[in-house]
């Protein structure tokens, strides 16, 4: 654990902080990412039937992001206003949170949800199969595109009525779209045309929707969290120097109303309100100079004659949370010549990038998928194999070392290239 921060550092750790905001401003922060220019949550609504007082919709949320996935607890949740007096009689897939005061007149049964603004959330794994949808029952998590084949897609149906008189030939899409995600905001529903076509049969007979509807929704960091949540340090074998993660990287402990965890401190009880069962915890961070939950240690490893070896280290300092289908994304131009990867899930991202400079990893299915909260077991761990480039590698000036790193979407704070570990002119020799 890294030491407290001392008073004699508070200047450096603002001026720090300071120069990584400045720096971090200047990155795109309302939408659009230059690593993943087409990621997006794209919630698309297939009108499959409509009667008398009523229609059914197949609502699809997919995930179309590169590298930011949306993690348990709480996993997502999709709200939206209605237009008119509709209600939800019934669904397959999701649930709504709340079913609402149904104080109407609506014959034997009530309807599932009849509130203006539902917040439709996913089905537990496990969930009776007489309530089960294709891709659903993971809790809210989708992982990225990269990251599953089918697991980036969520799925329910549901069937809408009204509280009063025939509508069905007004059907109106609601508005006011929000995923309950941090970062996100929704536009309005656009139509689609045509509307979506269904295989059957094996794909020798297509059903078509009678409209489609989208939605689509864009990630902001700045919106997601006021700081930022990770941060790297760094080192070398041919150097005694460490570059730690710069001082109040996500926070400061002098801070009004910061609060961490010191060594030996038995973490409070947090009691969780039996209203809501989702309910997630506030974050809890070991005491640390950065005071981020997530810190991730670059250091470069060995020098063979034709390689060279890292090791990355991923540490969760977050005593309340386990992060499930975590990623790390790296900016790296020796990328291009990575050899081999170990313990890890790899891929270039994005594909089509000309410059093979970014890549991402990620755990391996029931064996380090899983990031648990901070502890002996808090760590996961790998180590990269990088092969030379004639007349283009060398350990000077820090080109060994990354130039931007990712934790689950997240730009990390990294150090100022003026503290990364120097080559001493004596062992220039090693990287050639």
């Amino acid at each position: 654990m890294l030491p407290l921060i001392k008073k004699g550092s508070r200047v450096k750790g603002i001026i720090n902080l300071f120069v990584f905001f400045i720096l971090f401003s200047v990155l795109p922060t309302d939408g659009f990412d230059p690593l993943d220019v087409n990621g997006n949550v794209t919630i698309q609504w297939d009108i499959m039937e409509m009667n008398s007082g009523t229609y059914s919709a197949d609502s699809t949320i997919y995930n179309y992001q590169l590298y930011r996935h949306i993690e348990w607890p709480p996993g997502w949740s999709l709200s939206w206003e209605w237009q008119e007096d509709e209600v939800i009689w019934n669904m397959q897939g999701a649930e709504a949170k709340e079913q609402g005061l149904c104080n109407k007149t609506f014959g034997s049964s009530r309807p599932h949800c009849c509130l203006k603004n539902p917040v439709i959330i996913d089905l537990q794994p496990g969930a009776p199969l007489t309530k089960q949808a294709a891709n659903c029952c993971r809790g809210g998590v989708l992982t990225s595109m990269t990251q599953g084949t089918a697991k980036y897609i969520s799925h329910f149906q549901m069937t809408v009525g009204y509280a009063s008189t025939d509508h069905a030939a007004n059907m109106t899409m609601p508005k006011n779209f929000k995923f309950g995600s941090p970062g996100y905001t929704c536009g309005d529903a656009d139509e689609v045309h045509p509307p979506t076509k269904f295989p059957e049969d094996g794909g020798r007979r297509w059903r078509q929707a009678l409209r489609t509807f989208r939605v689509t929704c864009m990630y902001s960091q700045f919106k997601a969290s006021p700081a930022p949540t990770c941060c790297v340090s760094l080192s070398a074998f041919y150097s005694e120097t460490i570059t730690f993660c710069p001082n109040c990287s996500c926070g400061c402990q002098e801070q009004p109303g910061a609060s961490c965890l010191k060594d030996g401190q038995t973490p409070p009880v947090v009691r969780r309100p039996t209203t809501d069962p989702d309910y997630v915890p506030p974050p809890l961070v070991n005491c640390t100079s950065h005071m981020c939950p997530i810190h991730v240690h670059w250091h470069i490893k060995q020098s063979y004659k034709g390689y060279w070896r890292v090791k990355i280290t991923i540490m969760n300092l977050n005593v309340r949370k386990n992060y499930t289908a975590w990623n790390l994304a790296i900016e790296h131009p020796n990328l291009a010549s990575l050899t081999q990867v170990f313990s890890f899930n790899y891929m270039p991202l994005p594909r089509d990038r000309p410059t093979n400079d970014t890549g991402l990893l990620w755990g391996i299915q029931d064996y380090n998928d899983v990031l648990l909260q901070s502890g002996q077991s808090g760590n996961v761990q790998t180590e990269m194999l990088f092969k030379k480039v004639p007349g283009v590698f060398t350990f000077d000036a820090g080109w060994a070392f990354p130039k931007r790193v990712y934790f689950n979407g997240e730009n990390c704070v990294m150090p100022l290239p003026v503290d990364f570990p120097r080559l001493p002119k004596e062992k220039w020799n090693v990287g050639k």
